[in-house]
C-alpha cells in the first residue's frame, strides 16, 4: 500500500522519471506542449501551497530556540553561500539575464525536499524541518539585496516591478496566507487537521506536475539558451562539490553534533529553484526564457547530485 513515507522516499526517482517523460513529450508532441504555458501558474500556485502547508510555521518560536543551528543556517547561507557564489560568477560571461538565473536559484536556500535528502542522508530532519520557516523569511528579505549588491541596475533593469510584485502577491503571499490558515484551522479541529493531514500528500505529486509542465512547455524554446545552459553546469557542479566540506566547517566550528552537522550540509548545497520560479516567469519574455532555463538546470543537475550525496554525506563527508 502506497503510503506518504514510501512516496517521499522515491521521490527523486519520480522527479527522475518525470523529467524523462515531460523532455519526450514536449519534444515529441510538441503542439500540446506549447499550450501548456497557461497552465504553469496554476501548477506553480498549487506547488508553492502544498509545500508551505508543510513548513511549520506555529513552532517559529521552538525553532528560534536551537539558536546553534540558525547562526550556522545563517553563516552557511547568508555568507558562504553568496561568497561562493560570487566567485563562481567570476567564471560564466557577465551576460545580465544568465547571472540573474544563477543568483536567483544558488542564492535561496531549499526549504522542500531537502528534509527527506536530509534523512536519507542519515541527517537530523526534524531539526531541518523546524528551521524552515525561519530560512523561508530570510531568504525572501534577503534576496533582494543580493541581487541588487551582485548586479544592481542591471537587475533593476530587467525586473518589470508590476508583474513581479503581482508574481510575488500571487503565487507566495496567497499560497502562504492559506497555508498558515489551514495549519490555525488545524488546531480548532477535527476537519482542519484532516485538510493539513491530506496537504501532506500534495508536495511529490504537485512537484512532479510542476516539472513536467515547466520542462514539457519549455524544452522547446530552449534551442536558443543551449549555449547559456552549457557555461551554468560546470558552475552549478562546482557548487555542489564545494559547499559541502564549506558546510562541515562552519559546522564544527558551531560544535554541531554529527547528524545536525550533515542537516547543515544539505542545506547549504541544496537551493531553492521551483520557489524562485515564480520571479523568473514574471520577467520579460525574451528574458523570462533564458532565466527559467538556466534554473530548471540547476534542478536537474541537483536531482542527480542528491543521488551521490545521501551516501557520500554520511559515509565520506561527516561519518559517524
Amino acid at each position: 500500500m502506497l503510503s506518504k513515507e514510501k512516496l517521499e522516499n522515491n521521490q527523486v526517482l519520480i522527479y527522475i522519471g518525470t523529467l524523462a517523460i515531460a523532455a519526450g513529450f514536449g519534444l515529441f508532441v510538441s503542439d500540446m506542449s506549447n499550450k501548456l504555458d497557461v497552465a504553469i501558474t496554476v501548477v506553480i500556485g498549487l506547488l508553492m501551497y502544498s509545500m508551505f502547508s508543510q513548513i511549520p510555521f506555529m513552532s517559529l518560536k521552538e525553532a528560534l530556540s536551537n539558536r546553534r543551528f540558525i547562526v550556522a543556517l545563517c553563516i552557511v547561507n547568508y555568507v558562504a553561500v553568496p561568497i561562493v557564489v560570487w566567485v563562481l560568477s567570476l567564471f560564466l560571461p557577465g551576460y545580465p539575464p544568465l547571472l540573474l538565473g544563477v543568483y536567483l536559484v544558488l542564492l535561496t536556500p531549499c526549504i522542500d525536499y531537502v528534509i527527506v535528502f536530509t534523512a536519507l542522508g542519515r541527517g537530523n530532519e526534524k531539526a531541518m524541518l523546524i528551521a524552515t520557516p525561519v530560512l523561508f523569511i530570510t531568504q525572501m528579505l534577503l534576496l533582494p539585496v543580493y541581487l541588487w549588491l551582485f548586479i544592481g541596475e542591471e537587475a533593476a533593469k530587467l525586473i518589470e516591478v508590476t508583474p513581479f510584485v503581482e508574481a510575488f502577491l500571487g503565487l507566495i503571499v496567497l499560497p502562504l496566507g492559506i497555508a498558515i490558515g489551514v495549519q490555525l484551522y488545524a488546531k480548532q479541529g477535527k476537519l482542519g487537521n484532516q485538510m493539513l493531514e491530506f496537504s501532506a500528500w500534495l508536495p511529490v505529486p504537485f512537484m512532479a506536475l510542476t516539472l513536467f509542465v515547466v520542462v514539457a512547455s519549455q524544452i522547446n524554446k530552449l534551442t536558443g539558451s543551449a549555449e547559456w545552459i552549457l557555461k551554468v553546469i560546470p558552475v552549478y557542479i562546482a557548487f555542489m562539490v564545494i559547499m559541502p566540506f564549506i558546510s562541515k566547517l562552519i559546522g564544527k566550528w558551531m560544535k554541531l553534533d554529527v547528524k545536525t552537522g550533515r542537516a547543515l550540509i544539505f542545506s547549504g548545497s541544496t537551493r531553492n529553484s521551483l520557489v524562485v520560479l515564480p520571479f523568473a516567469l514574471a520577467l520579460p519574455s525574451d528574458v523570462s526564457t533564458i532565466v527559467v532555463a538556466i534554473i530548471v538546470t540547476q534542478t536537474i543537475v541537483e536531482i542527480i547530485g542528491e543521488l551521490l550525496y545521501i551516501r557520500l554525506i554520511p559515509n565520506v563527508v561527516l561519518r559517524d
